[in-house]
């Protein structure tokens, strides 16, 4: 994987960093990495085409947390709290491409109320569930679309908020994301 961080100019700016993922395992390890920077009340809004690895990331996510049950797509049940097995927060991990509105949709989830303790990753999240918290962090998953076998994926992470102001550059948390190994 290479990352690429863009620089901030104002402090108001979402922090970005790219990555290239060249496989589903590679996508489940960069979620395993991520899990590492991720602590309660952190909210992750993941955004790609169908097919494109999100909850591929989030089962790495869940797997890098140490929770308790298999990561699947939860796209028919809207909803699933995976519990930690190691003392940590739990994963919230939603599905919001049936719903149709904004937070008003999302509020019998009780996402806020869930927020403080736990790690929320929402797929399909855009324009629903922004006005959670102010902090959050943005992943933008770009593939190739049409017919194509192409596993190569773009994964831009944008961190909003002072929780992510540090996040990218030399040194910051998204830096920790790429292993050396990882091609």
């Amino acid at each position: 994987m290479e990352q690429r961080a863009v620089p901030r100019d104002r402090a108001a700016d979402p922090v970005d960093a790219r990555i290239t993922v060249t496989s589903p395992e590679r996508m489940r390890e960069l979620g395993v990495r991520l899990a590492g920077l991720l602590r309660p009340g952190d909210l992750v809004m993941l955004t790609g085409e169908l097919g494109a690895g999100k909850t591929t990331l989030t089962r790495g996510v869940g797997e890098g947390l140490g929770v308790r049950g298999a990561v699947t797509s939860p796209t028919f049940v809207i909803a699933r709290v995976h519990p930690s097995l190691v003392g940590g927060p739990p994963l919230v991990h939603v599905d919001a491409y049936r719903l149709g509105g904004g937070l008003d949709e999302m509020e019998d989830l009780d996402l806020d109320v869930s927020l403080p303790e736990s790690v929320i990753v929402v797929e399909w999240g855009d324009g629903k569930v922004e006005e959670l918290s102010d902090d959050r962090l943005h992943i933008l998953i770009d593939r190739a679309v049409g017919d194509t076998t192409d596993e190569v994926r773009t994964v831009t992470l944008r961190g909003y908020g002072d929780r992510w102001a540090g996040a990218a550059g030399e040194g910051g948390g998204f830096a920790g994301l790429v292993a050396p190994s990882v091609g």
